[in-house]
């Protein structure tokens, strides 16, 4: 069983400034323009029409549902392309980094909660005590509000698990959208903050974790990225297509849709409990016996005739 999916990186403005690099209403804007470039390649045959389509995290920072221009801006892109768009959302009423599934002719579907939030950029951890030795807390004024389930979303033969952006470094993250029936696997992300000084390092760490994950669960994977890199990864890890960065680009390919259970899927954490175990048990033992070489040198001193 296999489907076509597509992965669209939509870029963001090179700037060197927060506010300008994180343009709202254009960094939607571009990631419309670009699947409706897909669509119009579809319908004249250059293409084949993709079975799902992937945005990346932050393809929308403003409330869809609270802004009627970036509502409609993303239903004419669904609309555009006649299939659903996983599209990355910011949404109030709280806070919440989301995935949310635009269905064709319905609009709005179900949505993935992030559930793992990255400390200090999108929660404050002790920010009462904090924020009496610094002034940056104001940096990020609210704390998002984390998901707590995994979700898993049908489209056709598709059976899609996402995370978003940090949580692919959390393979139990990753575990639970493939025991909850996922054969599909999507990493939503945004690297732009990361890459304004032309640095890829973090870019292509999460590409890197992201193909492990497709080599642990034997899952396909499409990484979609604001800026770069996105791809779409093989369930042997193997890059079937990617794109540079600080580029507008459409990665499309037919995948295998696999459901095969993996040994890194049965076995959970143990394996890394267990070596960990170990570990600490060597560098126990390893002190223990270098606090007794110490002990007999110094008795063999002391014994030595003066």
């Amino acid at each position: 069983m296999s489907s076509t999916v597509a992965a669209v990186q939509g870029n963001v403005p090179h700037a060197r400034n927060l506010p300008a690099l994180l343009n709202d209403t254009q960094v939607t804007q571009n990631h419309a323009a670009a699947t409706q470039k897909l669509a119009a390649q579809v319908r004249a045959g250059r293409k084949p029409a993709p079975a799902l389509v992937v945005w990346p995290e932050n393809s929308t920072t403003l409330d869809p549902f609270r802004w009627p221009v970036i509502y409609q801006t993303i239903a004419t892109a669904v609309r555009a392309i006649g299939r659903p768009i996983l599209v990355g959302e910011i949404v109030d009423g709280p806070v919440r980094n989301v995935g949310q599934l635009w269905l064709p002719g319905k609009g709005p579907g179900p949505r993935y909660v992030k559930r793992q939030l990255v400390p200090f950029g999108e929660y404050i951890p002790f920010r009462g005590l904090i924020s009496h030795i610094s002034s940056l807390t104001a940096l990020q004024p609210t704390n998002m509000t984390p998901g707590h389930k995994a979700v898993v979303f049908g489209v056709r033969n598709i059976r899609l698990g996402d995370v978003i952006c940090y949580e692919v470094g959390f393979d139990d993250l990753v575990r639970s959208e493939v025991a909850d029936g996922a054969n599909l696997l999507s990493v939503q992300t945004n690297d732009a903050t990361f890459e304004v000084d032309g640095q890829t390092g973090e870019s292509l760490q999460q590409l890197a974790m992201a193909r492990m994950r497709a080599i642990e669960f034997d899952r396909s994977v499409v990484v979609a990225s604001t800026t770069g890199v996105s791809a779409i990864i093989a369930p042997d890890g193997r890059l079937i297509a990617h794109t540079g960065t600080w580029q507008q680009a459409v990665l499309e390919a037919r995948v295998p849709l696999l459901t095969s259970h993996t040994v890194a899927e049965r076995l959970g954490s143990w394996p890394e409990y267990v070596i960990t175990g170990l570990t600490i048990l060597a560098l126990i033992g390893a002190a223990v016996a270098a606090i007794g070489e110490r002990r007999r040198a110094r008795r063999a001193t002391d014994l030595l005739p003066s």
